[in-house]
């Protein structure tokens, strides 16, 4: 038999990093042997576990260590990340060390260094002179780029439960279903988007045309005036759609106070995004006097940084669309340092877009009439996000009040 020998610190009982770990060996071949187990006494004491990790094959050991450094073990044997140069631009050397969205350090010349951002589905680039190490993707890597490889001289530190208050995301612990207690949910929702504001927190919103659609645009517009919007990420729909409502009063052609189709409702979209084309983008239409209300108008008025991301779909597009993805990835890295708290709405494809770019302290709400939504964006590594299956309309709606009860209690304890 091989082996290796692991350690494990931190709340690794009750954030149940522990049982994880022990049944990750099992389920995949591999045997165990707990050398030394040290359990705190107390809530905020940390705990610590030594494991021997055994397989029948070396291979079967380091796969087994692989992912158990998602854990947040690592190898007592302490020797420096193995390096290898980039063999040419937008290639990854061989046996290349893939990122998770936790925080990650790599040992080198005896100290530990933090990778930064932490983004899953990327490789470590490293600069040794520097002693910096950084997330890259293919598109950023160029040939000589010393590379991490293996798994000897990383460590991952995992996401721990909350020892203090306790909250949304460890109650409903990532289940998606339609059953939930909704009012309780989006009330403990409205406390951490509360917490996260009076903590100077950046609150990311990410929105699909469905806030418009669904008569929505009026409460998000509220949470922008009250604070409770830092940023915002959309395509081309989103910002299209409330453009029409704001010009025209319909979205898609359909009145939203009748429900009714307005004549040829079908061409106001496109007549929307050439009004703003025309007046040289939304914050020009907006100075212009052309944009008068709306999500996009509330965004520039409040100086709400945005991104919109273009897709193959798109009509127009709007000015500020950017058209290729992978310089609206990178426009969209840049803005998510400081999220604390990001909040899906209505869209499918860029929530699981954004969600690879986010780091797994970053507290995610998804919220979908369609719960497959919030299940795919699970299942591709945003383990964080918490999920909501209802309609855009009423969750905006009951969040927007629980949040302007606090503002008036606040008002209320000021006077």
């Amino acid at each position: 038999m091989f082996s290796e020998q692991i350690e494990l610190r931190g709340h690794i009982i009750d954030s149940l990093i522990l049982p994880k770990v022990l049944d990750e060996i099992l389920t995949n071949g591999g045997s165990f042997s707990i050398r030394e187990i040290n359990i705190g006494k107390q809530r905020h004491d940390a705990s610590y576990a030594c494991i021997d990790v055994f397989g029948p094959s070396p291979e079967i050991v380091d796969a087994l260590v692989r992912r158990l450094r998602q854990h947040g073990a690592e190898v007592v044997e302490q020797k420096d990340v193995t390096l290898v140069p980039a063999p040419a631009d937008g290639v990854f050397p061989t046996d290349f060390y893939v990122t998770t969205n936790q925080q990650t350090f790599v040992h080198l010349r005896g100290k530990w260094i933090e990778a930064l951002p932490a983004t899953m589905d990327c490789a470590i680039a490293v600069d040794v002179e520097k002693q910096t190490a950084w997330t890259v993707k293919f598109s950023q890597v160029r040939t000589g780029t010393l590379m991490a490889v293996g798994h000897h001289g990383i460590r991952v530190v995992p996401v721990q439960r909350s020892t203090d208050r306790k909250s949304v995301f460890e109650f409903m612990a990532s289940n998606v279903s339609s059953e939930k207690p909704k009012s309780a949910v989006i009330r403990e929702i409205a406390e951490e988007m509360r917490m996260a504001r009076k903590k100077g927190g950046k609150i990311l919103v990410v929105a699909g045309p469905a806030v418009v659609h669904t008569g929505a645009g009026e409460h998000f517009e509220k949470m922008i005036e009250w604070g409770y919007v830092n940023l915002l990420f959309a395509g081309n729909a989103l910002a299209a759609h409330d453009i029409e409502q704001a010009l025209y009063g319909t979205s898609l052609g359909v009145y939203l106070e009748k429900g009714a189709l307005a004549d040829e409702g079908h061409e106001n979209h496109m007549r929307a995004i050439n009004a703003i084309r025309a007046a040289g983008g939304i914050a020009q239409a907006v100075a212009k006097g052309v944009l008068r209300h709306g999500i996009m108008h509330c965004c520039v008025q409040h100086k709400i940084e945005f991104v919109l991301a273009g897709s193959i779909r798109d009509d127009g597009p709007l000015p500020e669309v950017i058209i290729d993805t992978l310089a609206a990835q990178r426009a969209m890295r840049t803005k998510i340092e400081g999220v604390t708290i990001a909040l899906m709405m209505g869209t499918m494809l860029h929530s699981i877009a954004v969600g690879n770019l986010l780091p797994a302290h970053v507290k995610t709400i998804c919220v979908d009439i369609n719960p497959s939504v919030v299940t795919k964006l699970t299942d591709r590594g945003t383990f964080q996000a918490i999920g909501l299956v209802t309609d855009i309309e009423p969750f905006l709606r009951e969040l927007t009040e629980f949040l302007a009860k606090k503002e008036a209690g606040s008002v209320a304890v000021s006077a």
